[in-house]
């Protein structure tokens, strides 16, 4: 076991699945959005989707990882960003990020990667962002993730994934 400085340990090794998930999974989060934008002239990717997908493959246990916290995450911190672009504007980006973390704490849909969309959404500012941008691509591109997570997270497991929709978990 490796040991970090203070004593703690590394965390185990990912085993062949597990590394299998995140290959697998994430490229095909990242394609299937790369296809979409292609055949539709619309932007479907984002930065912020990378990150949902290390946690959706990566560690598809976490709390933070599940699909009320992917979706819900997405779509509060998305129109906050955009509320605050139109009411606000570009100089109150801090307090979008703010209040978008505060919300996602409030209602119980912390998704980290989704704590960026206020920062892409104000700098990409209004004449690229409007309402629409919370249907395509945050809406369905975090479905559209999830979707694909929970075809790759449950192939010939005995735990389905996710644990939970609603915050009742599942039983196994």
């Amino acid at each position: 076991m490796n040991k970090l400085k203070g004593g703690g340990a590394l965390p185990a090794r990912a085993s062949w699945r597990q590394l299998s998930n995140g290959l697998v999974g994430g490229t095909a989060g990242i394609f299937m959005l790369s296809v979409l934008g292609e055949y539709t002239g619309v932007p479907w990717l984002m930065a912020p989707f990378g990150a949902t997908c290390v946690l959706l493959f990566a560690v598809p246990a976490s709390p933070l990882a599940q699909p009320r916290n992917v979706i819900g995450g997405h779509i509060v911190t998305a129109f906050i960003g955009i509320l605050v672009l139109y009411v606000a504007g570009s100089s109150s980006l801090a307090l979008a990020v703010g209040i978008a973390i505060m919300l996602m704490q409030a209602l119980r849909v912390v998704h980290p990667p989704a704590g960026a969309n206020p920062v892409v959404i104000i700098l990409a500012g209004k004449s690229v962002i409007g309402l629409s941008f919370l249907i395509t691509p945050v809406l369905i591109g975090s479905v559209g993730l999830v979707i694909i997570a929970s075809i790759v997270n449950n192939i010939g497991v005995t735990t389905p994934w996710p644990l939970y929709w609603h915050g009742i978990k599942r039983k196994s």
